[in-house]
């Protein structure tokens, strides 16, 4: 029969207490080895997730140096490995340089067999949370991706997604909408991505970026001589994004007198660089975003409702990350692997509390907010594990209004823990009942009661 118990790797020279230790772990596979080279060689032929690690080895059994090289081996190979380093000799200096050298924690001798059982099963289960941590990552993009770079889980935003592909080889103009942060661009170049314009340039240009007097020649180009500093002749950003599609980000910005040349543009498909005389023709996709209410602006005078209609042929209106449960854990955990691998390699995933503040907060700045708060989370952090501290979500989540009528109240909280589990287990229809403490024959009634995909 197969042992499944965990690995424990004992480096111990001491014959005495290779046995006291081997016997006080009947609830692991224990593997002894009383130097270096039989440490390394079980270290990788069994890939213990555990090691207890003397460093009094021989041949340097009354000193550190030989431990020291077994702990920096381990390390090399396999830095996954929780190593629990023991010593007699200058316990300070010696546990500040093991846990430098990246030791999980340290304990001076003699050997409390119990205090030292505890640390033991305390770093295998700090090793599983990183292993499904490292699953759930990578598992992640391949699995929610949509429009090719979009990852989610959200029927919400698949929705989307369809909509996008279903326009993406259509002639028709598409307006997003939605507030900051929620992935407008990703969404245009996704669109762009899938239509037959892909092999053309995608140009994205941000409305609100640009000041009122540069904007018009960023759009339309200029001749050499049309103004102060006009040394030489330049094409403007419709003209770069010909055969392909033009992203207007924040349309709503675009002033007033500039919008009469946008529209000219969207009817006669021709353009006049500042200080030209010709037209040119050009075959340029359009595709706007914003987060303002441009039919308030017409109202108001400050957006031309002709401009409007030849913009808006197709709406989509993007849902906030709020609005999309499951999401914010799923993009958090993309998010995490990206910068733990540029710029903190020692994290390895989040502490239960922080996806427990994950899903609670409600992140007014959307998926921008996420991708800050994980990354300077991962620059700050001092653990393996992220914890809400880090993200600066201690306190918990904003609370919203809840509805006064119970039922309503109570199938809302069902749907949205339902898919949060979901969303935390990647789908998986036993582990979301393990996490809900429910039977999976349960799960599937709620499931079909309240129409949720699986």
């Amino acid at each position: 029969m197969t042992d499944i118990r965990p690995k424990l790797l004992i480096v111990e020279d001491d014959p005495g207490l290779q046995a006291q230790l081997k016997w006080a772990y009947d609830d692991f596979q224990v593997l002894i080895a009383g130097d270096r080279a039989a440490a390394i060689a079980l270290l990788r032929a069994e890939e213990p997730p555990v090691v207890t690690l003397d460093l009094g080895l021989p041949p340097d059994p009354d000193g550190t140096s030989e431990g020291f090289a077994v702990l920096s081996e381990i390390m090399a190979l396999r830095p996954e490995t929780k190593v629990i380093v023991a010593s007699g000799h200058g316990a300070r200096e010696s546990a500040l340089r093991a846990i430098a050298l990246g030791a999980y924690d340290f304990y001076q001798k003699p050997v409390d067999i119990d205090a030292l059982g505890l640390i033991v099963r305390r770093a295998l289960q700090l090793y599983k949370l990183e292993v499904e941590n490292r699953i759930l990552a990578q598992r992640a993009p391949a699995d929610n991706r949509v429009l090719g770079r979009m990852i989610t889980a959200a029927p919400e935003m698949v929705k989307v997604a369809r909509t996008i592909e279903r326009v993406a080889n259509t002639r028709v103009s598409v307006m997003l909408l939605g507030a900051s942060g929620t992935g407008k661009e990703l969404l245009a170049r996704g669109l762009h991505d899938a239509s037959n314009r892909a092999k053309g340039n995608f140009i994205a240009i941000n409305c609100a970026a640009i000041p009122e007097n540069l904007l018009e020649s960023e759009l339309f180009g200029h001749e050499k001589g049309a103004f102060t500093g006009a040394v030489k002749t330049t094409e403007g950003k419709i003209e770069q994004a010909s055969g392909g599609t033009l992203f207007l980000d924040e349309v709503g910005d675009i002033p007033i007198q500039l919008q009469v040349k946008l529209l000219r543009f969207l009817q006669e498909r021709t353009i006049e660089r500042i200080g030209g005389r010709r037209s040119i023709e050009v075959d340029t996709r359009i595709v706007c975003a914003t987060h303002q209410n441009l039919e308030a602006m017409i109202a108001d005078g400050r957006f031309r409702e002709d401009l409007y209609y030849r913009l808006a042929e197709i709406v989509v209106r993007i849902p906030t990350l709020a609005e999309r449960p499951g999401d914010a854990t799923l993009l958090a955990k993309v998010f995490l692997t990206r910068f733990a691998g540029e710029m903190n390699p020692q994290v390895k995933g989040f502490a239960p509390d922080a996806l427990g503040a994950i899903d609670g907060w409600s992140w007014p700045g959307n998926v921008r907010e996420l991708e800050n708060r994980v990354k300077r989370a991962v620059i700050m952090a001092d653990g393996k594990l992220i914890n809400a501290a880090d993200l600066d979500l201690a306190n918990g989540g904003e609370a919203g209004e809840a509805p006064l009528n119970l039922k309503t109240a109570r199938e809302a909280t069902d749907r949205k823990i339902i898919r949060h589990a979901l969303a935390r287990s990647e789908g998986n229809i036993s582990s979301t009942a393990r996490l809900l403490g429910i039977s999976r024959p349960t799960l599937y009634d709620l499931l079909k009661q309240y129409d949720l995909p699986y």
